[in-house]
């Protein structure tokens, strides 16, 4: 159970890590999009391992994969 709130939180970091190092670089779409997807996988991250989503029912587990995806979907569409 440590094991894997530990690999989560290590992921949180470098995520947050490298979403700034990206940005510093030429703002350019494909940089953006790869930013928008670490925070998807930072939402989801937290969603499942910290919020307890993974021992939900399996309809919340869909709807709160649905919506992130979504709102990441919208996120890319309207840059």
């Amino acid at each position: 159970m440590q094991k894997s709130l530990l690999f989560t939180y290590i992921i949180l970091i470098v995520l947050t890590i490298l979403s700034p190092l990206l940005a510093t670089y030429v703002v350019v779409k494909p940089i953006i999009y790869i930013i928008i997807i670490f925070s998807v996988i930072k939402f989801l991250l937290v969603g499942y391992q910290f919020m307890e989503l993974k021992n939900a029912h399996t309809f919340w587990k869909a709807i709160f994969t649905i919506y992130a995806c979504l709102i990441g979907g919208i996120l890319m569409i309207l840059l």
